[in-house]
């Protein structure tokens, strides 16, 4: 930790932007996240990470980390040059960020304190920046390097959760090599999975998210544009059945005397949409309900559920559960989101809010828990 004086603001890195098909949507929680965060209490240094993965010093500018006329932002437009990079030294002695643009001198921004990254999806979610972060010391919101790993690969997260004997749904997984050395081998296994739970299937990348890359698949004649458009986003993709029932969401906060459970919420039928797609999301601004309709015993069952999942994978700070409540009143998971989004419309924030923690008080909360916590092995 760097000397903090009773005068001394701790100053955060917001970290956003980043190399995954979530490059928007991580601008989006940024702009959020920048324009909540206490700036009486923090001192902010905005770092967005280009799509080809530059560190670029970035305007403090919320409003304009937004989706404008249907258009999504990018860091490219709110860099401050087209060639500087920002540079984090990997030295746990040195907290010193430094900025350097071609044929100029380094300037030295100053120590950063704590990093809140907001990436999604690989290179960012996914325990690489988390491994970054620990090679340089410097402590950052949310889960460390193997729950952020657990949390960003669906193959490898439902391994865990069922060997905790949380309740998962039928699953195939289609590795890189199986596709590319056995195209048909594959199919048939898909077929046959098809065979034993039926059509439809959902057919999503194994480490992606923000609903990219997923297609609902009908019938054979729709497979093998599925597969591609879910390789497009990662090699190892992902097959589901069809859950029927009720999506269901719940966050998950550490506290003082560990993770608590919000109210959960509802993701209802999207009339115009096949499911719960990326326009659905963030571009038709769906609405969830919070909090949803449930009983309560369902409402306890859920939140416990949730908390179970937090363990099983040992993440830390935050995760928002997914789980679909079967027509036969059994409760599935379906995924966990270690880094969830913070845009206006998220579920996350919008769970602790009607539990009575309000967004500025969750980003404070999150910091907070950062800074107490130390980095290498805990």
């Amino acid at each position: 930790m760097s000397s903090q004086t009773s005068s001394h603001k701790p100053r955060v890195a917001v970290v956003f932007g980043g190399r995954s098909s979530e490059h928007a949507i991580s601008v989006l929680t940024a702009g959020a996240v920048l324009r909540a965060i206490d700036r009486e209490k923090y001192d902010v240094l905005p770092i967005g990470i280009t799509t080809d993965g530059r560190w670029a010093l970035t305007a403090d500018d919320p409003d304009r980390m937004a989706i404008t006329d249907g258009r999504l932002p990018s860091v490219a437009e709110l860099a401050e040059s087209a060639e500087g990079g920002v540079v984090l030294p990997v030295d746990p002695t040195n907290r010193e960020v430094v900025y350097s643009e071609p044929g100029s001198v380094p300037k030295a921004l100053g120590e950063v304190d704590v990093v809140f990254p907001v990436l999604h999806g690989p290179y960012g979610e996914d325990g690489t920046l988390q491994g970054l972060l620990e090679l340089s010391g410097v402590p950052y919101v949310g889960s460390g390097v193997l729950a952020s790993a657990v949390g960003q690969d669906k193959d490898y997260m439902k391994r865990v959760f069922a060997s905790f004997g949380l309740p998962v749904g039928p699953y195939e997984v289609i590795r890189p090599r199986e596709w590319e050395q056995d195209p048909a081998a594959a199919r048939k296994k898909i077929v046959d999975f098809a065979g034993q739970h039926g059509w439809p299937l959902f057919v999503k990348p194994a480490r992606a998210g923000s609903s990219m890359g997923i297609s609902k698949v009908d019938d054979l004649s729709g497979l093998d544009e599925a597969i591609e458009e879910a390789r497009s986003h990662d090699p190892k993709i992902l097959v589901e059945s069809l859950l029927r029932g009720r999506e269901i969401e719940c966050g998950v906060l550490e506290f003082e005397d560990g993770p608590r459970a919000s109210v959960p919420a509802e993701i209802p039928p999207v009339t115009a949409h096949d499911f719960y797609d990326f326009e659905a999301k963030y571009i038709d601004s769906a609405t969830g309900i919070v909090p949803a309709p449930l009983t309560a015993e369902q409402t306890a069952e859920i939140q416990e559920l949730a908390v179970a999942a937090f363990e099983a994978a040992s993440c830390e700070g935050l995760v928002r559960a997914d789980f679909f409540l079967q027509d036969n009143g059994e409760f599935v998971i379906n995924e966990i989101n270690t880094l969830p989004g913070f845009t206006p419309i998220s579920m996350y924030p919008r769970m602790w809010q009607e539990s009575g923690v309000s967004y500025p008080e969750l980003i404070d909360r999150l910091l907070q828990a950062a800074l107490q916590r130390s980095t290498g092995l805990r």
